[in-house]
C-alpha cells in the first residue's frame, strides 16, 4: 500500500506558540505604538501556517494571499475596496495578494495564517 501515513500528522497550540514583537515600521503605522510578530510554524507541500500578533493601534498593509483564523483578541481589517473584517475569535477571513488594508485593533489581536509558502 505505498506510504505509510504513521507520523504524518502533526499539532501546535496557538495560544502557547511564542511570538517576539517588535515595532512596526512608522510608514506603517497610522496611530499608537504598533508591535506585531509572527512565528512561522510547520509547513505541508506548498502551504505555510503560523501565528501573527498585532498590539492595540492602527496600521496599513499590503497583503499577500491568505486564509485565517482570529484566536484572540478584537478588530477590524479593511481593504482599499472598502471591504470589512470584524476581527473577533473564531472569525475566519481571506486577503488577497496586493489588497492595501487597514488593521483597527481594540484588544491585542492574534491570529492563525495559512499561506502558499
Amino acid at each position: 500500500m505505498g506510504t505509510s501515513l504513521r507520523n504524518m500528522i502533526r499539532v501546535f497550540t496557538a495560544g502557547d506558540i511564542v511570538v517576539s514583537l517588535d515595532p512596526l515600521a512608522a510608514e506603517e503605522v497610522i496611530s499608537g505604538e504598533v508591535f506585531t510578530g509572527e512565528m512561522s510554524v510547520d509547513a505541508v507541500g506548498h502551504l505555510e501556517v503560523g501565528v501573527w500578533d498585532h498590539s492595540v493601534g492602527v496600521s496599513t498593509a499590503t497583503e499577500i494571499d491568505e486564509v485565517f483564523v482570529v484566536i484572540s483578541g478584537r478588530g477590524r481589517v479593511r481593504d482599499d475596496q472598502g471591504s470589512v473584517i470584524e476581527l473577533r475569535a473564531g472569525v475566519v477571513g481571506v486577503l488577497s495578494a496586493g489588497a492595501h488594508t487597514t488593521w483597527e485593533i481594540y484588544e491585542p489581536l492574534r491570529k492563525v495564517w495559512v499561506t502558499t509558502g
